[in-house]
């Protein structure tokens, strides 16, 4: 796994972060990747989309895309049912 800090030099490890996630105010403790989040939030394996700033993220971006102040996080799990 990638240090989140080391790829994302301008960020500082004691700056809390404040997000929005499924319409719900945050404050992160430090600088936190998207797939960091997406794990505190569901342990499903797949069928899980995220969006940040109302642009979908793809899986493979999650842990190269770091959250800032006042980002906008939707995470959405499938479900099935009729």
């Amino acid at each position: 796994m990638s240090d989140p800090v080391n790829a994302f030099p301008n960020a500082t490890v004691d700056s809390p972060v404040h997000v929005s996630v499924n319409g719900e105010a945050r404050r992160l403790a430090g600088p936190t990747t998207l797939d960091t989040l997406v794990a505190t939030l569901t342990t499903a394996p797949s069928g899980v989309a995220a969006a940040v700033n109302e642009t979908v993220v793809p899986r493979s971006q999650w842990p190269g895309t770091l959250l800032g102040d006042g980002d906008r996080v939707e995470v959405l799990t499938a479900v099935q049912g009729g």
